[in-house]
């Protein structure tokens, strides 16, 4: 059986954990940041995880990480 290649994107984007989790970082954090309160930019630090629904989709992605 061929090795399946893992998807550049995905691997720069998120982190499979032990659990079985996929790691990922919250979204909004880029820019236009001086309008956002300081609770929200300290909330957007936080790693959050793939949805249930989500998960089916981008475990293929990243097959050995």
């Amino acid at each position: 059986m061929p090795k399946v290649k893992t998807k550049s994107a995905a691997k720069k984007r998120f982190k499979k954990l032990k659990s079985g989790l996929i790691k990922r970082a919250k979204a909004y954090r880029r820019h236009l940041l001086t309008k956002k309160t300081r609770k929200t930019k300290r909330d957007l630090r936080r790693t959050a995880y793939v949805s249930s629904v989500d998960y089916n989709h981008i475990a293929p992605l990243i097959p050995y990480k």
